[in-house]
């Protein structure tokens, strides 16, 4: 005997794309000796979103972070802008070196409803990082990026950065191929990166991405 499975009813889904609230800026800097930072969003779209901020430490286990968005919990109508505020609450916070933090701003779509389509709508939720800088530093990360100092430990690639800021890396290549897994580099102390088993080289470059999102020019040095 022959069966047939034929699905008689069928559900409409409708998945609507917008282009979603846009944030400007790929990272917030909040400068220590001011009372708040801030950075723009808007929605390009013809819907309205719900949008809702909070700042988190990025680890497990790393309680609750010291900075406050105001509004944390706002709608965002169509075509509109609108500027979050991050003010710091508190928290023991090294003065000689930035801290990182992360910023998320999560767009949840207005829902409409259409008869006989079920519309479904995606929260997206972006995450930047929150670099916290005191105000004893001064200058930019760029202008000592050189001061990097590279070594190789098995199949890790360490980075040393005496500098106290965060290097956010465009890239690093070790003799013209790609490390994948390098992100960034912490302030004042070593950092390690896995290499693939057959990834060798003697050479390393690296740009890095300042304050404003912009790629630096590239460095080169060795690898001892």
């Amino acid at each position: 005997m022959r069966h047939s499975y034929l699905l008689s009813a069928l559900l409409l889904t409708a998945v609507t794309a917008h282009a979603g609230v846009i944030i400007n800026g790929t990272r917030l800097v909040y400068q220590g000796e001011k009372k708040e930072s801030s950075i723009g969003i808007s929605n390009p779209d013809e819907i309205n979103y719900l949008v809702q901020s909070w700042v988190d430490t990025g680890l497990k286990k790393g309680g609750k972070a010291p900075f406050l968005i105001t509004p944390p919990l706002f709608r965002l109508n169509a075509k509109e802008d609108n500027v979050l505020r991050v003010v710091r609450t508190g928290g023991n916070m090294p003065e000689d070196r930035e801290s990182l933090y992360w910023l998320n701003i999560k767009a949840i779509p207005s829902s409409s409803h259409e008869e006989g389509v079920n519309t479904l709508q995606i929260a997206i939720n972006t995450r930047i990082k929150l670099l916290y800088r005191p105000a004893s530093i001064k200058g930019k990360p760029e202008a000592v990026a050189d001061k990097l100092e590279w070594h190789r430990e098995g199949n890790d690639l360490v980075v040393n950065n005496p500098t106290p800021f965060y290097m956010n890396f465009q890239s690093v290549t070790l003799n013209g191929q790609k490390v994948a897994k390098a992100t960034w580099a912490v302030p004042d102390t070593s950092t390690r990166f896995a290499l693939p088993a057959n990834m060798s080289g003697n050479t390393v470059s690296w740009s890095v991405i300042n304050d404003y999102g912009s790629i630096s020019k590239a460095w080169s040095a060795s690898v001892r």
